[in-house]
């Protein structure tokens, strides 16, 4: 038995002609730990239910609901079919992060670092820092919008405020990862609460609904570009290396059928949880609609609703709702930036560990991370007010839909590979799917940044000169971003992932010889307790 200096659990060898498989890869008295029972049941889903609730509250930020504020109120329920569309995408998408974790014992940071040259590995978490910050400005901006309503604060102080509020929040990691996951699900709830009793005041048109859902469309000029922060503001690069990383709080059975098991059963809670941020996103589309489209608006509020952002949202709900809508939107508003900066911090320790293998305590992280919001919100709210906020938060989706090709290829590249997933490795058809999912994303990002350059270039009044030097930076810039997609596709991977699952012939006919399995993986006390993982002295098992 191999020893440990630092008290952790202890690897156990098997003995004579014990099989390796009836003795448990490490024994932990831990209870705060998270066991999944070695039987086959449906009851084994409540053990698993916690990460994607975590997750889902990236789909339903201020980021989100500002975009959705602008797409009910411009298009009406016309581009409903973005969210269904990016909805469904995102769980598939999740569910291949969910499966890596699951399989390989490992998160996607840690394969990046482990896959990529160093140059590499550094570009690619320098990016993956940039997104978590973009990630995080909207949600600084919606916590003070809410201050804003609640109490009349001025917004450029409730900026201030939030760099405060999470550490507070950030406490709750001293009493478990499944508290916290308690917790963030009672938020999910109060937020869903809190905007389908919006829809029942709003009353849409089920008919315009429905049409808005199966019917593709974009009408309008900035139709495309509100399509893409949507798409952008759903899905998240950061949501993918998190996702990768909790499933690793759970102490599942190492067996075949226990690996199965868990790969479905975490589709099926990610699948819950994406189900009620989706109707979340859609009462919030149909109730922006619904309200701008109104036969009874004036035309201050008709002016409003041409230039709708968080702050203006609260006015025109209380002034066509009643003041209790006003109310709801705000606490709406202010759990899902608490709750979404929570899960944006966890997502940055995992990226620096995992890419960096650099461990900083969650309040210190907490407080770099928010720093880096912080200042560009803080000189926007104060130089631009709630309008220049408001635009910010489009900006910062945006950038997380051109980033995401550098979290989502590397996953679709890990999870399509054999020597990284074994018998596990995705399907023909789901590799398909998957992929024709992200060509379309990239396909999408790439086409709105090249026309907008274009036409930016085109109408332009600057000198001639100054055009020519900005034509020749910019396509630069893209050329750079299209080498760096076709780099990180068409790149073999290298490195072969030691599966933490029995996979090999000898080791399954030790299970069936066996009858049961209760061989588990080896838990990450960092995501159990939401810290950043410590050093093990460990041996390798004989």
């Amino acid at each position: 038995m191999a020893g440990s200096n630092s008290g952790q659990p202890q690897f156990i060898a098997s003995t004579g002609n014990e099989s390796f498989a009836n003795a448990p890869l490490i024994q932990i008295a831990d209870t705060d730990q998270i066991v999944v029972p070695d039987r086959k049941s449906w009851k084994n889903l409540f053990a698993y239910m916690g990460p994607g609730f975590l997750v889902s509250i990236a789909y339903i930020d201020p980021g989100n609901f500002e975009t959705d504020l602008q797409a009910g109120a411009q298009y009406k329920h016309g581009l409903l079919w973005i969210i269904l569309v990016a909805s469904c995408a995102a769980l598939v998408i999740q569910s291949l992060a969910a499966n890596l974790g699951v399989v390989t014992g490992k998160h996607l940071a840690e394969h990046c670092r482990a896959e990529y040259p160093r140059g590499s590995n550094f570009v690619l978490w320098v990016l993956a820092e940039i997104a978590i910050v973009a990630c995080d400005i909207p949600e600084v901006i919606g916590t003070a919008f809410a201050l804003n309503m609640l109490f009349n604060i001025p917004i450029w102080i409730g900026v201030l405020l939030t760099g405060l509020s999470t550490l507070v929040l950030l406490a709750l990691q001293q009493y478990g990862v499944r508290k916290l996951e308690f917790f963030i699900a009672f938020l999910v709830l109060t937020i869903a609460g809190c905007f389908f009793a919006e829809l029942g005041y709003a009353k849409p048109v089920a008919s315009e609904v429905l049409d808005g859902l199966f019917v593709p469309q974009l009408k309008g000029n900035g139709a495309t570009g509100l399509a893409i922060s949507l798409l952008g503001a759903m899905v998240m690069p950061h949501n993918l290396f998190l996702h990768s990383a909790l499933v690793l709080s759970r102490k599942i059975p190492r067996s075949v059928r226990g690996i199965k098991e868990a790969c479905r059963f975490y589709m099926i809670e990610s699948g819950f949880a994406l189900m009620v941020a989706f109707l979340i996103n859609v009462s919030v589309i149909s109730v922006s609609g619904e309200v701008c489209n109104s036969s009874n608006l004036n035309p201050e509020d008709q002016a409003s609703c041409e230039d709708l952002d968080l702050n203006k949202a609260s006015f025109l709900l209380r002034n066509v709702l009643g003041s209790w809508s006003s109310k709801l939107f705000a606490v709406a508003l202010l759990a899902s930036g608490q709750s979404s900066t929570i899960t944006g911090t966890y997502a940055g320790q995992y990226v620096m560990q995992g890419f960096l293998d650099l461990r900083l305590t969650p309040w210190i992280r907490n407080l770099l991370t928010r720093s880096l919001a912080i200042v560009p919100s803080l000189i926007v709210a104060v130089i631009g007010g709630s309008a220049g906020a408001g635009k910010l938060i489009i900006i910062a989706s945006m950038i997380l839909s051109f980033e995401l090709p550098f979290a989502l290829i590397p996953l679709l590249k890990f999870t399509s590979s054999e020597t990284k997933m074994g018998i596990y490795v995705n399907s023909i058809a789901v590799s398909a799917i998957t992929w024709i999912i992200g060509s379309l994303i990239m396909g999408i990002n790439i086409y709105y940044l090249m026309t907008s350059f274009i036409h930016l270039l085109l109408h332009s009044h600057w000198k001639l000169v100054a055009v020519v030097f900005l034509g020749i930076f910019g396509f630069s810039c893209m050329a750079i971003y299209l080498a760096a997609i076709a780099y990180l596709v068409f790149r073999p991977n290298k490195e072969a992932t030691h599966l933490l699952a029995l996979t090999t012939p000898e080791s399954r006919q030790m299970v069936n010889n066996s009858g049961s399995t209760s061989m588990y993986c080896l838990p990450r006390e960092d995501i159990v307790s939401m810290q950043l993982p410590q050093r093990r002295q460990t041996e390798d098992i004989d």
